[in-house]
């Protein structure tokens, strides 16, 4: 079983990998950051939920006690979290806001700590500290932060939604199906993206262009857009959730940091993105620190570590 879990997991971190990329064939196209994050928040929300309302309608039924959680989820785990994504990738490489995102093990580290008062092993305070500290070496701090300061903003940013998207996903009971939830999740951010994205505005003879990433191979701006609604999110986040539900939000979200990798990797080959050696070396010391952080929090009891269950509205 814990098997399993772990390879579905490894599976939704290789699907999400693939975002950053494709969001760069369609600013190429001609969409911006906020028109193609719209874009695949509404394009994910209609498929996966006229397939619920086909094979499983009964997913799509929200406990009205529960509504203020799914606009939570909806705002914090799943808007904010792409939106300033793909606003950062504008700025700085794939690779370098993948790392700086998935600082998000230590941030749950820090929320038990401080907000849910839990006392932690030495591991995780040791964890924190190689995490900043290999955050110091990718963004070369000796040079005076030698990347964008508004693109590591919004990165930073990116990575708390990102700790909150798996504290959420670990924290709602058995009244909530997550495939119900994630559809939902994903039409509430297109919602709520509306007055940033302005869709009417949205060139939609963009699609019938061909795009280059940056890495010399072109793609039909439809086809990027395809797969990233098909692979980088309705599968990303179906595999996603059901992970964290078998693994707890401890070892979900430090599975989940082989996006990283991965990701660094689809956007060497497919935008040319290649990292400089600080790059590398420190997001391997990134990577260890949040591994040693999360490590140290699953090792507690689940009850100290999962989220409150919203309160009920009545």
């Amino acid at each position: 079983m814990r098997r399993a879990a772990l390879s579905i997991a490894v599976a939704s971190s290789c699907s999400f990998a693939f975002s950053g990329t494709m969001a760069k064939y369609l600013a190429d196209g001609g969409l911006s950051p906020m028109e193609s994050v719209w874009v695949r928040m509404a394009g994910s929300a209609l498929l996966l939920l006229g397939v619920l309302a086909l094979v499983r309608p009964g997913a799509l039924r929200i406990p009205r006690s529960r509504l203020p959680f799914f606009v939570v989820y909806a705002v914090v785990a799943v808007a904010g979290v792409q939106a300033l994504y793909f606003a950062a990738i504008t700025r700085l490489p794939v690779g370098v806001t993948l790392l700086i995102e998935y600082t998000s093990p230590v941030l749950v580290v820090l929320w038990v700590r401080f907000v849910r008062r839990v006392r932690l092993p030495r591991a995780a305070y040791l964890g924190a500290v190689v995490a900043a500290v290999g955050l110091a070496v990718v963004v070369e701090v000796w040079a005076g932060l030698a990347l964008d300061p508004l693109g590591l903003l919004l990165a930073f940013a990116a990575a708390a939604c990102c700790a909150g998207y798996f504290l959420l996903s670990d924290g709602f009971g058995d009244d909530i199906d997550p495939l119900g939830l994630i559809g939902w999740g994903l039409f509430g951010a297109a919602v709520a993206l509306v007055p940033l994205s302005r869709p009417w505005d949205i060139p939609w003879r963009a699609f019938t262009r061909t795009a280059d990433a940056g890495g010399g191979l072109a793609l039909p701006v439809w086809a990027a857009t395809l797969w990233l609604i098909v692979i980088a999110t309705v599968a990303a986040y179906v595999l996603g959730v059901i992970a964290i539900r078998r693994l707890s939000a401890a070892v979900g979200s430090t599975v989940a940091t082989l996006e990283v990798i991965i990701g660094a990797v689809v956007a060497w080959v497919l935008a040319g993105e290649a990292l400089g050696i600080f790059q590398i070396a420190g997001g391997l010391v990134v990577l260890a620190g949040a591994y040693l952080a999360q490590r140290a929090t699953g090792d507690l009891p689940q009850a100290a570590v999962e989220t409150p269950e919203p309160a009920r509205a009545g």
